[in-house]
């Protein structure tokens, strides 16, 4: 048993990370988008960025990629628990769906306007207002703590008791691969999505806030792929 504890120590280690992240972010928004009469595009732009690699950086988790596999293979015990983890994730999607595609709609305005600047104009808006947009955003965190939460209260319990020993060997054995594979690609600067640390830019300035740091060494940043990129295409031409 001191391989599972291991693992699901080691597992903890990531959720937490993951939980400070969407905390972090959901502290910004109540902090300071909550407080405006409008937003800006490049807020905009940053808050739907923000929310896509908070969501893919839960997608690239260990528990994830090893634990809920494994666990499948297991036991069908943990069916409908993963079923409502599922359908937490499908929640979160789609909240990330559709801020995006209102934030696309409110682009050509540049501007996401709050509900007195809307009734004042006799203008809809194009995707709502200030206060419907952050809390969207706020359903999207509360969404992806709950699943934190439910996984570690309930998944690990589950998965404690119901991976054998063998199983957990292996689980741990894919755990180390998968941080030598995240520290070499760190090392050669390798575009291997699964490599990549979350590091968001700045929000653009509204209030004093902290700087969000995404810590999940998850998923490719999209800003660091197309700066590599645009060389490349420069020298094509």
């Amino acid at each position: 048993m001191l391989t599972a504890t291991y693992t699901l120590v080691a597992l903890s280690v990531e959720q937490a990370n993951v939980r400070l992240s969407v905390l972090s972010f959901q502290k910004y928004v109540q902090s300071t988008l909550t407080r405006q009469q409008s937003l800006t595009l490049a807020q905009l732009e940053y808050a739907c960025e923000t929310l896509e690699r908070l969501y893919q950086a839960c997608s690239w988790r260990k528990v994830e990629l090893y634990l809920i596999p494994a666990l499948r293979q297991a036991t069908q015990r943990a069916d409908q628990l993963l079923d409502e983890l599922s359908r937490l994730n499908g929640l979160a999607l789609d909240v990330v769906r559709r801020l995006k595609d209102g934030a696309g709609r409110a682009a050509p305005h540049g501007v996401l306007a709050g509900r007195e600047d809307h009734a004042a104009s006799g203008e809809e808006p194009q995707f709502g207002h200030v206060s419907a947009f952050c809390e969207a955003i706020d359903s999207f965190c509360t969404t992806l703590l709950q699943r934190l939460e439910k996984e570690e209260k309930e998944l690990f319990a589950i998965a404690r008791s119901a991976i054998c020993g063998d199983a957990w060997f292996a689980i741990a054995n894919k755990l180390l691969a998968h941080d030598a594979q995240v520290a070499e690609a760190r090392r050669s600067g390798a575009d291997d999505p699964a490599a990549i640390s979350l590091a968001p830019r700045l929000a653009p300035p509204a209030a004093p806030v902290d700087s969000i740091d995404v810590r999940m060494p998850a998923v490719q940043l999209a800003q660091a792929a197309r700066a590599r990129a645009l060389p490349r295409a420069a020298g094509a031409d």
